[in-house]
Parts: structure tokens; C-alpha cells; sequence
């Protein structure tokens, strides 16, 4: 299917590695002229060079902490003219509700909730003006099916998901889309953290960690950035102009609800 986007520029937000990369690659497949963004300047120059030679498209890359102000300031700046935004950042870590004080909650507002925020109100009026645009924020099926052990997650990520509830439907009009991608578990680092943290409560091994929680997936299997970034450059696509303030699941139907 051509997606028709062929030309477009797009952010990706922490994008050297996992389901940001994987996003950037299906952009870059299809046509889309990249700039990504991440803290690790040599990963992503090494994702950014590998997606040159592979797609023949130009990528710009920023090397900068996008949860912070600073950082939010240097991407903008360099990125120019922006068509797609991809919203994404690591989640907070892990842990017990009794574990977290206010500023553990405000570092995981400022990263998953505050940045896409600031992210949309910088860049959507511009693509309002142009009359096309596509905002995709990378969130997690916890803000369907709350996880306990996950509660900075839990609360950063559903505040984003009701702020883009409401603002999705002011900016669709004027041609711009803005929807979330929920994943589950996927073959990522944000995964092997996770399972990291079960063979540490458990005593089991890495291997037995991820059999046991591929067990609870019904697809048998964690996902992969390939195909996750499918299901964004989809998003992103000029066939995808009817889907406006949608949160799209990509669990292999681990969370089990009806609607």
C-alpha cells in the first residue's frame, strides 16, 4: 500500500532504539524525510546512518533529553517544518505505591505526559495552517488495564491520553490527526528491564522470565519494532485521516476487555 507521504518530514522522539526505531524505520520505508531525537548521541547516529543507507532518506538527528525544557528547546529549533510528529519516551521505572514521592511522580508527568504535550502545542498550529498533519503518541496499553506495579506509568501516560481525548477533536478539522499507540510487551530494552526486574523478585533466569510472561500473552509472543511501526506509519498515512483521538492497542491481546 503506498501510504502517500512521500516527501514528508517527521520527529521521532527517542528514537535510536525500540519501538521509537521502529517507528522511524516505517516512516523512512516509506518515503518520509526523518529527524530523531534521542539522549545517546552514538546509538543514534548509528540508527540514523543504518536508516540513510537503507532508505536513501535524509535524517537529521538531535542529540537531546526531550523530557526536559532544554531539550525540547534544541530539537525544535533544528527540526524545521515538521508534517508527522512521533511522541515517545522511556517510562518511569518500575515499583510499589508506597515507593514514589511527589518528585518521582513529576519527573514521570515531565516525561510522558508534559513533553508530548509541549511537543503538540509547538507543532500542530503549523500543520493546522498547512491544513495536513499526524500526531502519534507512543503510550501503553496501561491506560486500558492499569498495571500495579507500574503506577508512575499508569498515571502520566492516562493524563496524556485524556489531554489528547479533547484536543484531537479541536485540531481534527483543520486536517491534523492525533491518536496513541498502546503497546504491550515488545522485544524491546524497556522489556528487559521489566523481566530484569521478575528474575530479581523470583530467583529465575532471564529466559524463564520471558517464557512466563509470554505465557499470559494470547499471541504467545512479545511484539517486535517492525511491526509496531507498521501500525504507526499506518497512522501516519494519508488513509488514516478519519481516525481522530483513538488509542490503538498493540498487545497480541494481553488486555483482556471487551470495549
Amino acid at each position: 500500500m503506498d501510504l502517500g507521504i512521500k516527501g514528508k518530514r517527521a520527529l521521532i522522539c527517542a528514537s535510536s532504539k525500540g519501538l521509537g526505531l521502529g517507528c522511524a524505520e516505517a516512516l523512512a520505508e516509506a518515503g518520509v524525510d526523518l529527524v530523531m531525537n534521542a539522549r545517546g548521541a552514538a546509538d543514534l547516529e548509528t540508527a540514523a546512518e543504518r536508516i540513510r543507507q537503507d532508505y536513501g532518506v535524509e535524517v537529521t538527528t538531535i542529540a537531546a533529553d526531550i523530557a526536559t525544557d532544554e531539550g525540547q528547546k534544541l530539537v525544535l529549533e533544528a527540526a524545521g517544518q515538521i508534517d508527522i510528529l512521533v511522541n515517545n519516551a522511556g517510562g518511569p521505572p518500575p515499583g510499589m505505591w508506597s515507593d514514589w514521592d511527589r518528585e518521582d511522580f513529576i519527573k514521570a508527568l515531565d516525561a510522558n505526559m508534559l513533553a508530548p504535550i509541549a511537543m503538540i502545542k509547538a507543532l500542530v498550529p503549523a500543520m493546522m495552517d498547512r491544513g495536513w498533519g499526524r500526531v502519534v503518541n507512543i503510550t501503553s496499553q496501561s491506560v486500558r488495564a492499569p498495571i500495579g506495579v507500574l503506577g508512575l506509568s499508569n498515571s502520566a501516560r492516562t493524563g496524556l491520553t485524556g489531554y489528547v481525548a479533547g484536543t484531537s477533536r479541536q485540531v481534527a478539522g483543520k486536517g491534523v490527526t492525533i491518536n496513541n499507540l498502546l503497546p504491550g510487551i515488545h522485544a524491546t530494552d524497556r522489556a528487559d528491564a521489566l523481566d530484569g526486574g521478575v528474575v530479581k523478585q523470583k530467583g529465575i533466569t532471564l529466559e524463564e522470565a520471558r517464557t512466563e510472561r509470554a505465557s499470559t500473552i494470547p499471541a504467545g509472543r512479545y511484539g517486535t519494532r517492525h511491526e509496531f511501526g507498521a501500525a504507526c506509519a499506518f497512522l501516519c498515512s494519508q488513509h488514516a485521516g478519519f481516525i481522530v483521538g483513538q488509542n490503538l492497542l498493540l498487545d497480541g491481546g494481553a488486555t483482556n476487555i471487551t470495549m
